[in-house]
C-alpha cells in the first residue's frame, strides 16, 4: 500500500541530492531554505502534501470510521474539493477553486482510496447523496482509465501494477461492484492482471509472492507491499479486513489452471516465511545496492499483518503485531496519518482495540492530526462480533461488497467468522 507513496518521496529526495551534488561541485551558494508547507485547514498532518494529500486524509477517515468515529465536516468537505470534474482525484490540489486541466496529474490510487473513504464517511455526513455521488463518479472514472490487461497504474495510461490495481479493486467493491465483471476493451478482469503479477511456488526466493511490476526481462521479483495487497485483494478484502477462524497455516500451491484466490493464498505464505525471520519486514534495497536493507519497515509490515490475518494466518501474524506494538511509536509520529491509519488496520484485523495498541492510543493519535472529530463513540465496538454485525461505521452493503467480491472461495472466507 505505501509502495507507490514511498516511490514519489524517493525521487523527491533523489532530486534533492542531486541538486546539493551540482552546488557543492560548482561552489554555487547555499540555496535559500525552503519554505514551510502551507497546510489547509481540514487536512490531516503537518508535512507538505503534494504527493500524499488525498491519500492521507482518506486513509485517515477509513481508520476512523472503521472504529465508529466520524471525521469533521470540513475535513470531509476538503477532501470532496480534491475531486476533478471527470471524477478523478490528483494526489494534492492546493487550490480547489481551479479547475483541473490536462496537466493536473491525476491518481489512480488516491481516486481509489478516496471512493473508499467518502462511501465511508456519508452515512454521518450532513449530505450523503454529494458524498456517494463523488464516490460514484470516481469509481466510473476508474473503469474508464483501466487497462488492456484488466489493471490499473499509478496514473492512467501508465503500465499496470500489483498495488494500483489492488487499491482500485477495493473501491469498486466498496461501491457494490463485481471487480471480476469489469473488463477492459480487450476482455480482461483485474484479477488477469493480479495473476500476472504471482510469482509460482517454484520460484526462488520468492516462492508465491506478487510483484510490483516484471522487471525488463520479465521477471517477477518479490515485493512485499505489493504481495499484502494484492493477497487482499484477491481473498475479496480490503483495508479494514479482519481475521478469520478458524486459522489456517498458509501455504504454497500451484495449481494446473491458476486462480486468484489461490495465488492470494500464496502471498500469504510469502510474507508469513518473511516475517518468521525477524519478525518484521525491512525495506527494499535502493536500486543497484548490492545488499539487501537492514532498516525496518514499520508500514509493510502492519500491511502484512493485515494481509495474514484475512488469510487465516494470525498466528503467523501475532509476532509482528507485538513488534509494531513495541517499535512503532516514533515512526507513527514523524509519518503522520497515514502510518497511525495502517497501524490501527494491523488492530483491527487481529481484533485488538486500537485505543489499547500497546501503551498507545492510536484513534486519539490519529485524531490530533487534524481537525477534532464531529463525533467519537464512548467505547470500542465490542471486541467479539465481525465486521457485519459490529458497528464499524461502514454500511452494510459496504462490508458486504468486500467481503464479496470473489466468486469462489467463499466458503473459505465466511466459514469460521468470528461470531
Amino acid at each position: 500500500m505505501t509502495t507507490v507513496r514511498r516511490g514519489a518521496a524517493a525521487f523527491a529526495a533523489a532530486a534533492l541530492l542531486c541538486t546539493g551534488t551540482a552546488s557543492v561541485a560548482s561552489a554555487a551558494p547555499s540555496p535559500s531554505p525552503t519554505p514551510a508547507p502551507v497546510i489547509p485547514s481540514g487536512l490531516y498532518g503537518t508535512k507538505d502534501p503534494t504527493y500524499d494529500g488525498v491519500w492521507r486524509q482518506s486513509l485517515a477517515f477509513i481508520a476512523q470510521r472503521t472504529n465508529g468515529v466520524q471525521p469533521a465536516e470540513k475535513s470531509v468537505t476538503w477532501l470532496l474539493g480534491q475531486q476533478c470534474d471527470s471524477g478523478a482525484f490528483p494526489s494534492y490540489r492546493p487550490d480547489p477553486a481551479k479547475p483541473c486541466t490536462p496537466a493536473t496529474m491525476l491518481d489512480t490510487n488516491a481516486t481509489a482510496v478516496a471512493v473508499q473513504a467518502l462511501s465511508g464517511v456519508k452515512r454521518d455526513s450532513a449530505d450523503p447523496e454529494r458524498l456517494a455521488k463523488a464516490a460514484r463518479a470516481g469509481a466510473g472514472w476508474l473503469k474508464g482509465v483501466q487497462n488492456k490487461d484488466g489493471g490499473w497504474g499509478y496514473n492512467p495510461g501508465s503500465p499496470s501494477d500489483a498495488n494500483s490495481t489492488s487499491i482500485v479493486i477495493g473501491a469498486l467493491a466498496a461501491l457494490g461492484e463485481k471487480p471480476g465483471e469489469v473488463k477492459s476493451a480487450d476482455g480482461r478482469t483485474p484479477y488477469d492482471a493480479l495473476l500476472g503479477f504471482a510469482a509460482p511456488c517454484t520460484t526462488k526466493d520468492g516462492a508465491g509472492a506478487f510483484a510490483y511490476q516484471p522487471d525488463k526481462s520479465g521477471k517477477l521479483l518479490a515485493n512485499a507491499d505489493a504481495t499484502a495487497a494484492a493477497t487482499l485483494a484477491g481473498l475479496g478484502k480490503g483495508l479494514t479486513a479482519r481475521g478469520v477462524k478458524p486459522a489456517q497455516t498458509p501455504t504454497c500451491t500451484d495449481l494446473p489452471k491458476p486462480t486468484i484466490e489461490r495465488a492470494a493464498l500464496n502471498g500469504a505464505s510469502y510474507l508469513a516465511r518473511a516475517l518468521a525471520k525477524t519478525g518484521h519486514l525491512n525495506t527494499p534495497p535502493m536500486p543497484g545496492a548490492a545488499n539487501p536493507s537492514e532498516l525496518p519497515d514499520f508500514g509493510n509490515t502492519a500491511d502484512a499483518v493485515v494481509a495474514l490475518a484475512a488469510s487465516g494466518a494470525t498466528k503467523q501474524a501475532a509476532g509482528a503485531l507485538a513488534w509494531l506494538q513495541q517499535n512503532s511509536a516514533a515512526w507513527a509520529k514523524e509519518n503522520g496519518p497515514a502510518a497511525y491509519a495502517q497501524l490501527i488496520f494491523a488492530s483491527n484485523a487481529m481484533g485488538v482495540d486500537p485505543r489499547a495498541f500497546g501503551s498507545a492510543d492510536l484513534l486519539k493519535q490519529l485524531g490530533a492530526t487534524g481537525p477534532t472529530p464531529q463525533s467519537v463513540p464512548s467505547a470500542a465496538p465490542a471486541g467479539d462480533k465481525d465486521e457485519e454485525s459490529a458497528d464499524s461505521g461502514f454500511d452494510l452493503w459496504w462490508i458486504i461488497g468486500i467481503g464479496m467480491v470473489v466468486g469462489v472461495g467463499i466458503g473459505f472466507l465466511l466459514s469460521g467468522r468470528k461470531k
